[in-house]
């Protein structure tokens, strides 16, 4: 019956929505700008991206939930690449590989702070102890070019600044939630659900709101760094970045602690970054006393930026062995 609805719903949806999906179909976002939008503030895409996966969440929750350990796993992450298949293929609904470009920013473009005014005379105060040693010559070609510079850092100064402000307001939420005694209650059913059950607790329903709140937390964050990248583009989501290096984090930061999770996340991340330099120069260094054009030295090199992925297993591997509560582990409190 679920199936016959949901091609039903389908085939119905194609049907009569087929005008609107040739419309956004024929748009090109480098002349007509961004898809969809209502012209509404950018940073309520965050809000709705977190009302989207949240309702996505508990429609896939109702169906998944009522499975145990490694089924529910399965499931979950088998209906993950569904979404993505039909996201990357479907071009009628998301314009699929076209991908959605030219999406607005929260913060001022780099060229137009490069022509402000205002700005170009804060960054020539700023280094005019600089410039007055230049000769006369060189110093407005050099002032452009701190001005250049100046941009580009004020700019990620003010997505920092925007992304510090949602991370640390959902901190704070998750502190008091988890010192609530709705808290109290989640963690007695992580701890023993039958126990739980026992007492009275819908084990059950309350699976559901963890899974619709994180859930909404990670289509926010979805759609902050969309909003950051300047586009979407659904081939660019696997599994390996998406999936296993988040869980990475949380495991190696600490799955019972908010704030270690959020260590984890900036320790991860760094070392995914520097790895791939790191591997490049192990593999120089390993290989310096052979010819240049030797087969295994030029093998090394060129694959010299998938060592990041034996890296982040032997991190992970390092952590669950001497430290398996993660690096700043949850704290036992007295409920």
């Amino acid at each position: 019956m679920i199936i016959a609805t949901l091609l039903v719903g389908y085939f119905t949806n194609r049907y009569f929505y087929v005008d609107a999906a040739q419309s956004i179909e024929a748009i090109n976002p480098a002349f007509s700008g961004y898809l969809g939008g209502l012209h509404l503030p950018v940073l309520l895409s965050w809000i709705a991206g977190g009302f989207l996966a949240a309702g996505a969440a508990w429609l896939i929750g109702k169906v998944a939930l009522g499975l145990r350990t490694d089924y529910l796993a399965i499931t979950t992450l088998g209906i993950s690449e569904i979404i993505i298949a039909i996201i990357k293929n479907e071009d009628w609904l998301s314009r699929g590989v076209k991908n959605v470009t030219a999406i607005p920013r929260p913060v001022p473009y780099e060229i137009d702070l490069q022509q402000a005014g205002w700005f170009k005379n804060l960054v020539e105060k700023i280094y005019a102890g600089s410039l007055d040693l230049l000769p006369v010559s060189e110093q407005a070609a050099t002032l452009n070019a701190y001005i250049s510079d100046a941009s580009i850092v004020l700019v990620k100064l003010c997505y920092s600044g925007l992304f510090i402000a949602v991370l640390l307001l959902i901190i704070i939420l998750a502190g008091l939630a988890l010192n609530s005694p709705w808290g109290r209650m989640i963690r007695a059913i992580r701890d023993n659900e039958v126990a739980a059950s026992a007492m009275g607790k819908n084990v059950k329903q309350r699976h559901l709101q963890i899974f619709v709140i994180g859930s909404a937390i990670a289509g926010l964050s979805g759609a902050m760094l969309v909003t950051y990248n300047g586009q979407f583009t659904p081939g660019s989501y696997i599994p390996l970045r998406y999936t296993f290096l988040i869980w990475v984090m949380v495991i190696v930061g600490g799955s019972g602690n908010n704030l270690g999770s959020v260590v984890g996340g900036f320790l991860i991340w760094f070392l995914w970054i520097e790895a791939e330099p790191v591997g490049f120069w192990l593999a120089d260094l390993s290989t310096s006393f052979l010819d240049k054009e030797n087969y295994i030295r030029q093998h090394l090199l060129n694959n010299a930026q998938y060592i990041r992925l034996i890296f982040m297993g032997a991190v992970l591997l390092v952590v669950m062995r001497f430290s398996p509560d993660g690096i700043l582990p949850e704290t036992n409190k007295k409920l």
